[in-house]
């Protein structure tokens, strides 16, 4: 229990953090913040897994049940405060007003057990914030549910396709040439998993079922699993 003669320091978040948060949120509805600097989340069948650094320091754990509730709780505010007791945080605004908010239970929550240790990468290469839009852009315009990095002669693509349908519409941008001349390799990805923001990324992937998506341009890194189905012959 909460010691009544508590206090907490007011803070602020950055548009940045509550960009992050809101992101997080279409990966896992809820969330546990853990003392420090780094938000992670993991979605609930534990395919995707995303962590980012922030500007802010979080003195206490607290979880959050729904996170979009909470994020449309803080857009109440304009130039909000936040102070993170215990229990609960109180959030207040300009002119007086606030909002006691309590926190879940974190055994209620999805939560990060471990860091993910990434094996050494068999493909690597960039993906630009303009070629991500359009890719997924193309899945959700032609109804698409899969995307796949391939070898397609002696380069790499990226297709956005319907896997199990042979005759069905595609989607592909040149990734450039194969690491090496004699790899072969098709890594299948959901549409559905791809639920980064948007921005450019460093793309690793290995022969393990693991992808890397690292933002050039925010301090967030996502971790997606690859489809049983990848192959990759090296």
């Amino acid at each position: 229990m909460e010691n009544i003669m508590s206090t907490a320091t007011a803070m602020k978040l950055s548009q940045e953090t509550l960009d992050i948060l809101k992101n997080f949120a279409g990966i896992n509805s809820n969330i546990l913040v853990e003392p420090g600097n780094t938000i992670r989340t993991v979605s609930p069948v534990k395919n995707v897994l995303a962590e980012a650094e922030v500007s802010e320091t979080f003195d206490t754990q607290f979880g959050i049940w729904d996170l979009n509730k909470f994020l449309s709780t803080v857009s109440l505010f304009t130039e909000p405060e936040f102070e993170f007791h215990d229990n609960y945080v109180i959030i207040s605004g300009e002119n007086g007003s606030s909002v006691k908010y309590f926190y879940s239970e974190p055994q209620l929550l999805t939560t990060v057990n471990k860091k993910i240790n990434m094996p050494e990468p068999v493909v690597e290469f960039e993906l630009d914030e303009s070629d991500y839009t359009e890719l997924l852009r193309a899945g959700s315009v032609l109804q698409l549910p899969d995307l796949s990095v391939r070898t397609d002669g002696d380069s790499m693509v990226m297709l956005i396709h319907d896997k199990d349908d042979v005759t069905s519409n595609s989607y592909s941008i040149d990734l450039g040439s194969l690491p090496t001349p004699d790899d072969d390799f098709k890594f299948n990805f959901k549409v559905e998993n791809l639920k980064m923001m948007s921005g450019d990324y460093d793309v690793s992937i290995t022969d393990k079922v693991v992808s890397r998506f690292v933002n050039k341009n925010k301090n967030v890194t996502y971790w997606i699993a690859l489809e049983s189905d990848s192959t990759y012959k090296g």
